[in-house]
């Protein structure tokens, strides 16, 4: 029975077992990633501007697709060293192609990685690729009083197009989740996860631009404006407000990047690995709500289709990543302590270590880190990416482990 807390001893052994396949899904990720940032920063400027801002939008989504597929690839590498997955293939059980496996992730990540805004840092990377790239276009128009549109590429796309492709993009959004929904065969769940992002960064534009119209029509309503004077004297009079609201301002961004982070990273792990299931009743097994899901399958037959049509949608998409949470707390408090313990120790001690390496190298000059730096932050982000996803697999074969030993298999396909 493998122990919660031989956590990071599995996790360096995964790392050595399959270090050349993870560090090459790592690389061939950083070069697709800054050819599509060079080209965002490219095709932004010339006629047709319209058109060519929707251009990096779609570059913009082809980066975080490149993101899902290398995190899948990497996690898909680990296969081979694991436990259960060699449990598994005693058993007869054949090994899933990689694009099978994408298929099945790309929903579930599309929903992680807007829900936790990790897009946000790509399309920061957007924006200084521009401002690095085209950086004497800038000082030029600086020096002779001209308008410069460089960094605006993310921000410049009329709201009436943006709402436009917003609109065609919701169409494929729909159609692909069908597709799903039904389980045809091919890559439909990475085209719904391609519609999804597309649908959101077309529509940004148009959102931000409704969206400010409308505050500023309702912040001048009687009811709002009261609203607000009454919440500026309740922090001013309410005992602790400010200590309270401060502390739990100070901590709460270490709770989500030390907790729920990880808890969202070992999801799409455990989606990679294939221990998911869209099943109610397996969610609910064990608790008082599987009574409820007894008396739907005794009701009437129009009823429980009626229910079907209803819920047919949410249910397809949201019970397997719901499962998938439910699975990560049911090994144990040890071993997520433990998971997100040592996801904060390879955090930190990759960025002590760059700070470190930086200082024993040295520079006499400021410029010097333009060309420096890079292949330093390069092999951080290698070795602690490889840590991060031999850590994921390693709690997950962990857990499977334990669980098939106590004689409840954790793959409840």
């Amino acid at each position: 029975m493998p122990s919660p807390y031989s956590l990071p001893l599995h996790t360096l052994r995964l790392a050595g077992k399959c270090a050349l396949p993870l560090i090459f899904w790592f690389a061939a990720g950083q070069l697709a990633r800054f050819l599509l940032l060079y080209g965002a920063t490219e095709v932004a400027y010339g006629d047709f501007q319209q058109v060519r801002l929707v251009a990096v939008m779609t570059l913009l989504t082809f980066i975080i697709l490149t993101a899902m597929t290398v995190t899948t690839g990497m996690l898909y590498s680990l296969r081979g060293a694991m436990w259960e997955m060699r449990a598994r293939v005693e058993e007869g059980e054949a090994q899933e192609r990689f694009f099978r496996v994408l298929d099945r992730v790309a929903p579930a990540f599309a929903v992680l990685y807007l829900a936790w805004g990790f897009q946000t840092e790509d399309a920061r990377d957007v924006y200084q690729m521009d401002l690095f790239h085209h950086f004497y276009d800038q000082l030029d128009a600086g020096w002779f009083g001209e308008e410069s549109r460089v960094g605006r590429g993310l921000i410049d796309l009329d709201w009436r197009v943006s709402l436009g492709a917003m609109a065609v993009m919701f169409g494929l959004k729909w159609l692909f989740a069908k597709f799903v929904e039904q389980g045809k065969g091919g890559l439909y769940g990475f085209l719904a996860a391609f519609s999804e992002f597309a649908f959101v960064f077309y529509g940004l534009n148009a959102t931000v631009f409704i969206a400010d119209a409308r505050s500023e029509w309702i912040e001048h309503r009687n009811v709002v404006a009261g609203t607000q004077e009454i919440w500026a004297e309740a922090q001013k009079n309410v005992p602790l407000w400010d200590a309270v609201t401060k502390f739990f301002g100070d901590v709460w961004p270490f709770v989500l990047d030390a907790v729920a982070v990880p808890l969202a990273w070992i999801t799409v792990a455990m989606l990679v690995f294939g221990s998911y299931s869209d099943e109610a009743r397996t969610l609910l097994k064990g608790t008082r709500l599987e009574k409820s899901v007894d008396r739907l399958e005794e009701s009437h037959d129009i009823t429980q289709k009626s229910f079907d049509q209803l819920t047919g949608g949410f249910r397809d998409r949201w019970l397997p990543l719901a499962n998938s949470l439910r699975m990560a707390f049911k090994s144990g408090a040890p071993l997520f302590g433990m998971m997100c313990l040592c996801y904060v120790v390879i955090s930190v001690t990759g960025q002590y270590a760059e700070r470190g390496l930086m200082t024993l190298i040295g520079a006499q000059e400021e410029y010097a880190w333009a060309f420096m730096g890079p292949p330093v932050t390069f092999v951080r982000d290698m070795i602690v990416t490889v840590l991060t996803m031999s850590l994921l697999a390693a709690a997950y074969d962990i857990a499977a482990t334990r669980a098939r030993l106590n004689g409840e298999p954790l793959n409840d396909v």
